[in-house]
């Protein structure tokens, strides 16, 4: 079996599509029996999988959507036949898809589709990534909740299997607290104590102005020390973001640091008091994942995925309400009861996810459609 993995729209590494790709192509080895190959851009020759010896097949494209598009329309298939696949994993399925498959296609799904096509611009870029996936042989679903939004754009439900992302446990797990009250994390330096907020500033859904709000409140009730990292690449409502810092009182202790290097992130979590996840609409949370690997108290929303991938482990807030979000920001910094009983709690509930177990489960329904 030689299974063919498009790269194609995963962000060259620098999204939670690309990250997951890194860390399911770092579990994936050659046999004699099944073989994977990644393919796509020259630029990711050596993103994805390169550590793990996989190899790769270069496509000479643009690197624009519009001509990673086309190609995915009218040569996809002819390229997964001339490589001789039995099967094509298409791992960002929710951006990247032919319309029709002569090779069986699985598709994954790591984005909520109702919101990342929300846009009535792109409602015709919604219709072909739908057609993509009701013709696709397969879809994993990197949650329930993209599940039931998948059926009820009308992807059906028997050919959709939930797959849950791993964490690296070998990168995420706590640390020994450092003596200095500056932690020095090239190319940055952060005073503690903080909190953290790994989330691109890509929508309004990410409820980062309403953040701001609540972590003003809890600075003018608590008077504490606390600051509040912003980690995550600049996205379209980062002016929005700007103008909310500088009108908070406590503009100084509020930094956004734009993208973070991943080999950073296991420190930058474990150093801190905490991570706020205020997000309404996450299909995956994987960061949220990797705060409760890290030992870490985690404060989130009550909306989308989170509830389902944090369990009893984190505190919940309405994250339009302004109010209920500072007073959770505050139990989790003044609560020791509860920060000892959401770190213990949490190290034990990651232990059910790795991406070992994500690997294998994906390699299963490959050769399921491999099989047909």
């Amino acid at each position: 079996m030689k299974i063919g993995i498009d790269s194609f729209g995963c962000g060259h590494g620098k999204s939670g599509i690309g990250s997951y790709l890194s860390s399911l192509a770092s579990q994936l080895k050659n046999t004699a029996d099944c073989t994977f190959e990644l393919f796509g851009s020259e630029m990711d020759r050596y993103t994805y999988g390169a550590e793990n010896g996989l190899p790769y097949s270069s496509v000479k494209l643009s690197d624009s959507r519009l001509s990673e598009d086309l190609w995915h329309y009218g040569c996809a298939n002819f390229f997964a036949r001339f490589h001789k696949y039995d099967a094509v994993l298409y791992a960002a399925g929710a951006r990247r898809l032919p319309l029709v498959y002569t090779i069986p296609g699985v598709a994954v799904v790591y984005d909520v589709l109702s919101e990342l096509y929300e846009d009535e611009i792109l409602k015709n870029r919604k219709k072909r990534i739908l057609i993509g996936l009701k013709n696709a042989s397969k879809v994993i679903a990197a949650s329930h909740f993209i599940r039931k939004d998948l059926i009820k754009l009308g992807i059906p439900e028997e050919k959709i299997t939930v797959i849950y992302n791993g964490v690296n446990h070998s990168e995420f797990y706590p640390h020994e607290i450092l003596p200095s009250t500056l932690l020095d994390i090239k190319p940055f330096a952060v005073k503690r104590p903080y909190f953290i907020y790994p989330s691109q500033i890509s929508s309004s859904t990410k409820k980062h102005v309403e953040l701001i709000k609540a972590f003003t409140i809890f600075k003018e009730k608590t008077r504490l020390e606390h600051r509040l990292v912003l980690t995550g690449s600049e996205g379209k409502v980062i002016e929005d973001v700007k103008r909310a810092i500088l009108d908070s009182k406590y503009h100084q202790d509020i930094f956004i640091t734009g993208f973070f290097p991943h080999e950073s992130f296991p420190l930058l979590y474990a150093e801190s008091e905490g991570c706020i996840f205020p997000s309404v609409n996450e299909g995956v949370g994987l960061p949220v994942l990797e705060a409760l690997a890290s030992g870490i108290p985690v404060a989130c929303s009550t909306a989308g995925a989170l509830p389902e991938i944090a369990g009893d482990h984190a505190v919940y807030f309405d994250s339009d309400n302004i109010e209920q979000m500072a007073d959770a920001i505050e139990r989790i910094a003044l609560e020791t009861n509860l920060r000892k009983k959401l770190k213990e709690g949490g190290l034990e509930w990651t232990k059910r996810f790795s991406w070992k177990k994500t690997a294998e489960k994906t390699i299963d329904v490959l050769e399921s459609v491999c099989k047909k």
